[in-house]
């Protein structure tokens, strides 16, 4: 996988969820989720970085 790849990913997912708690398809507490769920964003671009450094 290319580090593009993983970042466009990450922008399209978060672009989605954001969207459909604007549209009130979903009732998120983004606040929490983000509070939540930054960590694993970090790690998937350093596990990324690190897969893919020498190439």
């Amino acid at each position: 996988m290319k580090p593009h790849f993983v970042t466009a990913s990450i922008l399209i997912v978060v672009g989605l969820i954001l969207l459909v708690n604007n549209l009130g398809l979903a009732n998120l507490n983004l606040g929490k989720l983000i509070v939540t769920w930054w960590p694993a964003i970090l790690v998937c671009v350093g596990v990324s970085m690190l897969f893919h450094r020498n190439k």
